[in-house]
C-alpha cells in the first residue's frame, strides 16, 4: 500500500509514524496557497491503490501539486461532512440533461 507524506496546515488531525515504507510518496511542502493558519504540519498517511490514482488524476486535472490537492481534497471533505452531519444534502449532475443525484462519499 503506497503512503503518502505531506505538510499540511495546522488545523488539520494528523498521525505520525516513524518508519517509512519503502513504497512511500513524499510531498515536500505546503506550498504557495498556505492559508497562515501556522506552520504545516508533516503527515505520512498510507492509502490504497485507488486513491493514490485518484490522487494523481485531480493533481494532472489542476496542474497543482500532490500537496496542494491534498490540502484542498481534506478541506472539501471536512465541509461535506460537516454539512452532512447538519441535514445538509449535496447534489451531482453528471451530464447537462441528466437528473441531480445525492453526492455519496464511501
Amino acid at each position: 500500500m503506497p503512503a503518502i507524506t505531506a505538510d499540511c496546515g495546522a488545523g488539520f488531525l494528523a498521525g505520525r509514524s516513524g518508519a517509512r515504507p519503502a513504497d512511500q510518496q513524499t510531498v515536500n511542502s505546503a506550498g504557495p496557497d498556505s492559508d497562515g493558519d501556522g506552520p504545516p504540519e508533516r503527515i505520512t498517511v498510507n492509502v490504497i491503490g485507488r486513491a493514490s490514482r485518484a490522487l494523481d488524476i485531480a493533481a494532472a486535472l489542476t496542474g497543482d501539486s500532490k500537496t496542494d490537492t491534498l490540502n484542498r481534497a481534506l478541506q472539501v471533505y471536512a465541509y461535506l461532512t460537516q454539512l452532512t452531519a447538519r441535514g445538509g444534502s449535496v447534489y451531482v449532475r453528471e451530464a447537462t440533461k441528466s437528473a441531480l443525484e445525492p453526492l455519496k462519499v464511501a
